[in-house]
């Protein structure tokens, strides 16, 4: 079903350490191919090393950081964009003193994140899947 979506309309999820989510497109309002959504860091606050069972499209919509893929460190800034594939270990940092804002895209409805310092797989903005860990 197509349709548009209202930020300011979505729920804000919170992922802990100063970390929040707002899903846009998921399964449950009708994606059929793809999930998406946009969340803020604040200052100094990373997403522990992980990764996922799908390809992934970051781009960055506000401030600056880092972005680690595959252990290679890289700084980022408003609207550079990335692409990891699946099973990548990935991390990103807020680096800058204003909140980071990215809109993260996943090539599949059902999506994992598999934490790289526990081995720990859970669902995607299930619970379980905390920035703080």
């Amino acid at each position: 079903m197509s349709q548009v979506i209202k930020f300011n309309d979505q729920p804000q999820i919170d992922r802990g350490n100063g970390a929040t989510t707002a899903p846009l497109f998921l399964k449950e309002n009708g994606a059929r191919s793809f999930i998406s959504g946009i969340s803020t860091f604040k200052p100094g606050v990373s997403v522990p090393v992980h990764s996922h069972n799908t390809d992934e499209m970051v781009i960055v919509l506000e401030g600056k950081g880092e972005c680690e893929i595959d252990g290679v460190k890289e700084q980022v800034s408003v609207f550079d964009t990335s692409y990891i594939t699946a099973g990548e270990p990935h991390c990103f940092r807020n680096t800058g003193d204003e909140d980071m804002k990215i809109l993260w895209v996943y090539a599949s409805l059902e999506v994992t994140r598999t934490f790289l310092d526990s081995g720990i797989t859970v669902p995607h903005l299930s619970p379980e899947d905390r920035i703080s860990r």
